[in-house]
């Protein structure tokens, strides 16, 4: 019993010294998965090993770009805008330890997702973990039996292929869709013929570049 308070005092003030690089918060709609039209506050982590060439966030890679914030301090803010739920992304979030920030966040009474690659190894308490794997850097085993959504990003047929191979190593419950790459037209229609002749894949839009919000 002491052990388990002592753990947890650790974890609390933990929450107070900790810091994270943070490239922004916004408070705007969830744009992409199961989750899109809902009210989110999102916490863009600074850091990334896995440079994705198509990548729209190229700006977040070096953390050391970043000012740090304490994960008490991101709490209060986004309590402040009383958010459905709240979005850790990157970047890569999984380069940092993600307790201290989950901990405070759900301490809050907030609920936590997490936008992640699985490059690096699971940290962290979620309600949720949309798991997009990418080639460029293979996943984290621990990722796979989290996963409550798997997205893939498509440009070419290729990435259909790596689909199915990630596919197969999550849970029967996870969700599964298949993402256009914003500036690669072909791949619009290579999910739709798909996803007629695979049904288990849905597809996911980026529905916030289409309503040009954040």
């Amino acid at each position: 019993m002491n052990e388990r308070l002592e753990s947890k005092n650790i974890l609390n003030t933990a929450t107070e010294i900790i810091t994270y690089p943070v490239v922004e918060t916004f408070h705007s709609l969830q744009g992409e998965g199961y989750w899109t039209g809902v009210n989110a506050f999102f916490i863009r982590l600074g850091g990334c090993d896995v440079h994705c060439p198509w990548c729209d966030t190229k700006h977040s890679w070096n953390p050391q770009l970043h000012p740090q914030q304490s994960a008490q301090d991101l709490t209060l803010i986004a309590q402040s805008v009383n958010p459905a739920i709240v979005i850790i992304t990157g970047g890569e979030p999984l380069m940092h330890d993600l307790f201290p920030l989950t901990t405070a966040l759900k301490n809050a009474g907030l609920q936590v997702h997490l936008e992640t690659s699985g490059a690096h190894p699971l940290t962290g308490d979620f309600d949720w973990i949309t798991f997009s794997p990418k080639q460029f850097k293979a996943p984290h085993p621990s990722i796979y039996d989290r996963a409550s959504e798997l997205k893939v990003v498509v440009t070419s047929e290729y990435d259909l292929k790596w689909a199915e191979q990630q596919a197969r190593l999550v849970p029967k419950s996870t969700l599964c869709y298949l993402q256009p790459e914003w500036n690669s037209p072909q791949s619009k229609s290579l999910i739709f013929d798909y996803i007629l002749q695979h049904p288990q894949w849905r597809i996911s839009l980026q529905t916030h570049k289409l309503l040009d919000i954040q």
